[in-house]
């Protein structure tokens, strides 16, 4: 197995670094206390300003056209940032009630958004509308406008989201620290509601505490799961876990700080991994041995 090598290239800022994406030539990330999505050139060595005021926005993904989406955990909503610098808010009314603060996003082909919901334990109950944190799916319809549906009837903490190459299965994160901490697969049904998930992978504890489990997640393409996870408080530490698509875990790579939270493919052919921490550090993994898969750029 190769031993990666993680260069630190932005930050660390301080607070939580989040949602890496690749943009076709540089990766785009946010760093939530200070709503600002940053942009690391790999070519200069830069990390410029590229949005701010976006409201502690933490996941981003690109759709299929290359239109940047983001979970903004302080407006509670799905924001699409435009390229004349404007956001536009999507619906974020389920059945009448305000949802809670998003937290990581996968689009597929048909410009789908599903997102995780999952921190209504975090809002004063005085502003907590719904009575359960789920994965939920804004669909765009003809007119423009969006229809917000639940999907997930069994979560209490779902985390990071992701989609196989075919987008017939969902790859969840629950990330309960007072309950299950896994990884789950879900089966996209010919009716487009999701049939009863797998556990790919399970996380306990050990005599130091509660294992965190994961958080963030991307793909290569072979199909295998890049996820980040871990803490020092419990398990191996900090840690990047490769899984295949059954769960088998293929390899793990230390992390050097604690609480990766999240990771994306990048580079001229997506050979490089980019990884996120809890601590605003933006590190890259030159050789991975792997080669990343994703949507956009096509």
């Amino acid at each position: 197995m190769m031993e990666w090598e993680f260069e630190l290239v932005a930050g660390p800022y301080g607070g939580t670094a989040e949602g890496p994406a690749w943009d076709g030539q540089a990766l785009i990330f946010t760093h939530i206390p200070s709503s600002r999505i940053l942009r690391y050139d790999p070519t200069t060595g830069e990390c410029t300003e590229f949005r701010t005021g976006t409201n502690a926005t933490n996941g981003l993904m690109f759709d299929t056209q290359g239109r940047l989406y983001g979970c903004s955990g302080g407006g509670r909503c799905i924001l699409r940032f435009e390229p004349d610098g404007a956001t536009t808010t999507l619906p974020h009314r389920l059945v009448g009630r305000r949802h809670n603060r998003p937290n990581d996003l996968a689009i597929d082909r048909q410009g789908r958004i599903w997102f995780t919901d999952p921190y209504g334990q975090g809002l004063p109950e005085s502003e907590r509308e719904l009575d359960h944190t789920s994965v939920l799916r804004l669909t765009p319809q003809p007119d423009g406008d969006w229809h917000l549906e639940r999907m997930t009837y069994d979560t209490s903490a779902p985390n990071g989201i992701l989609f196989s190459q075919d987008e017939r299965t969902l790859y969840v994160v629950q990330s309960d620290y007072e309950g299950v901490r896994d990884l789950r697969a879900y089966p996209l049904q010919n009716d487009d509601t999701l049939g009863n998930f797998i556990v790919l992978h399970r996380f306990g504890e050990d005599f130091r505490g509660v294992h965190r489990g994961l958080d963030g997640m991307c793909l290569d393409t072979e199909g295998n799961i890049i996820a980040c996870g871990g803490w020092r408080q419990a398990g191996p530490g900090p840690m990047m876990h490769i899984f295949s698509p059954s769960g088998r875990i293929l390899e793990t790579h230390p992390v050097p700080v604690d609480r990766p939270t999240n990771c994306t493919f990048g580079g001229p052919d997506l050979s490089t991994l980019y990884v996120t921490t809890g601590g605003g550090h933006l590190f890259r993994v030159r050789n991975t041995g792997r080669r990343g898969w994703l949507a956009y750029p096509p």
